[in-house]
């Protein structure tokens, strides 16, 4: 399957801008009467026929429409601080985007090693991924946050700060694979390299986070953030047969 980003769509016909256009056309060789599938990101899966094979602008009429295809049975925000190397950041959002996530929020902490975000080139990875894993909902990407304004930001559901030093509450860290539940919104915060300050913590936990662990081992900002998004991926996989 083929799929293709059309945010504008409305059926019954469409036609996909240059860049899109010239993929189908020139680089896939499709031609009059070939399908292709096109998402809005917003949940809508449309099967269409190409009517105009012109690698400038193609048109494509639609044939059929899936709303809330593969829906996610969860909602995950990930609130992440950006890495010095761009890639890294950029590795986390393909990944997060391949394995299933909501929201992106960079996060400026004290001990961030980026002061500046631009989302241009992050958004086009996303849409990348999204097209390559076949999704049709395209997570938010939002704009550099303070790590004190998202904190302060009502959320409906779960809170939680992963982060490397000493628990700070009587109840201690918890694992995050073994708290989550499934089917519930949840907010993952994580640090930069130098991981958060103990006010920001402290903060956070003051603010209704809870304070969690992604197991013994010291992760980069970068796999930290995979590994929290593959967490709530698999406790919200399919049920096994003795659940």
């Amino acid at each position: 399957m083929q799929l293709f980003y059309a945010p504008d769509l409305q059926p019954p016909l469409h036609t996909l801008d240059e860049e899109e256009s010239k993929h189908c056309i020139r680089v896939l060789r499709l031609g009059c009467g070939a399908t292709i599938h096109l998402t809005d990101g917003r949940g809508n899966l449309y099967r269409a026929e190409i009517t105009d094979a012109n690698p400038r602008h193609c048109t494509v009429r639609i044939v059929e429409t899936q709303s809330e295809f593969e829906r996610m049975p969860y909602a995950l925000t990930m609130g992440v601080a950006p890495t010095k190397n761009p890639e890294r950041f950029e590795w986390f959002l393909e990944k997060a985007t391949e394995v299933g996530v909501t929201e992106i929020v960079p996060l400026e902490t004290v001990h961030s090693e980026r002061r500046s975000f631009k989302p241009q080139r992050g958004e086009k990875v996303i849409t990348a991924a999204m097209k390559q894993s076949l999704k049709a909902y395209r997570p938010t990407l939002h704009a550099l946050t303070p790590l004190r304004e998202i904190v302060a930001q009502p959320f409906a559901g779960r809170r939680m700060i992963a982060h490397c030093a000493p628990a700070r509450t009587p109840g201690g860290k918890a694992y995050l694979a073994d708290t989550l539940r499934r089917g519930e919104a949840v907010q993952i915060l994580i640090g930069p390299e130098g991981d958060f300050s103990p006010e920001e913590i402290d903060f956070a936990l003051a603010h209704g986070f809870e304070e969690i662990t992604l197991g013994p081992q010291r992760l980069r900002t970068e796999t930290a953030a995979v590994v929290a998004t593959v967490m709530a991926a698999t406790v919200n996989g399919p049920k096994r047969e003795t659940e």
